[in-house]
């Protein structure tokens, strides 16, 4: 049975509650959603509004409330992949055809809504926080947060590195190279993207892993979180990824494209440590390689 989430902090110096909430990063959104949803501040042990004065040593702990599934998700029963999970962090391995969240297209049977079912049956007191989302058809790690709270502070400047691992059609020449273009739409589709000079920044660094004369495993690490980046900054080099037929790859050895997630790094955000978490290739994509 999961308790009522909560942080620790310790008063290093005389000042308001109020004001030490801010320096530890607790917003007044936050602070709002305590004061109406449920949640309290205690200092010592005792409940005090923000206006209490702190003295050093005095121990705050910070009481979140319950948060109510998001409106619309659907809880679903559902295989989970779990790499990683703690108090705050749930690190999943998504399969290949499995929609992220939910839309019209596929409004069940995503890993949101099987992450949602799994909450419930044990009795995490959360929503569904996605840090990080992976198209469809893309396999590998996919990161959660179990509080809003949490969510907020690694979506604002906190560390973490996603490695991908693809497949892509021809001898990639250069064993290391950093693709640095920008990535907007391609004219009036919702869903494609190119590389063109009003794009936003996009950053990408390819390595080679293994290769023949028509086919390259190359190893791409995510500098910045363009949508369709790796598939773009790949496709505009001329080695687009197998089975990505949107982006130029043919569909004659896998039916999507062969792109996995193969590992995270990211700094956690309760004790500080660096954490690396690792995923194998998928069978489709070993296939492809044998």
């Amino acid at each position: 049975m999961y308790k009522q989430f909560h942080l620790v902090f310790n008063a290093t110096e005389p000042m308001l509650l109020r004001e030490a909430l801010a320096l530890w990063g607790i917003s007044k959104r936050t602070l709002t959603s305590i004061k109406f949803d449920g949640g309290c501040l205690l200092v010592n042990g005792q409940e005090k509004t923000v206006r209490h004065s702190l003295s050093v040593g005095d121990v705050v702990t910070v009481l979140f409330p319950y948060e109510e599934v998001s409106e619309g998700l659907i809880r679903q029963e559902g295989p989970l992949d779990i790499v990683y999970e703690d108090d705050v962090l749930l690190i999943v391995n998504k399969p290949p055809g499995q929609s992220t969240i939910p839309s019209r297209e596929h409004p069940s049977h995503t890993l949101a809504n099987y992450v949602a079912h799994y909450y419930e049956q044990m009795s995490i007191p959360s929503t569904v926080h996605i840090l990080t989302r992976l198209d469809k058809d893309t396999s590998g790690l996919v990161c959660l947060v179990k509080n809003r709270h949490i969510h907020h502070i690694m979506n604002h400047g906190h560390v973490m590195n996603k490695t991908y691992e693809a497949i892509v059609h021809g001898k990639v020449e250069k064993p290391f190279q950093e693709i640095i273009e920008p990535i907007g739409r391609k004219g009036d589709s919702i869903i494609e993207r190119e590389v063109r000079e009003d794009g936003l920044f996009a950053h990408t660094d390819i390595s080679i892993i293994r290769q023949s004369f028509d086919f390259s495993h190359v190893r791409c690490l995510l500098h910045t979180g363009r949508t369709h980046q790796i598939r773009v900054h790949l496709a505009h080099i001329g080695h687009p990824i197998m089975g990505d037929d949107l982006y130029g790859g043919k569909l004659d050895l896998i039916n999507r494209q062969a792109l996995h997630c193969a590992s995270v790094e990211i700094k956690h955000p309760i004790t500080g440590k660096l954490l690396t978490i690792t995923s194998p290739l998928p069978k489709d994509m070993k296939k492809l390689l044998s």
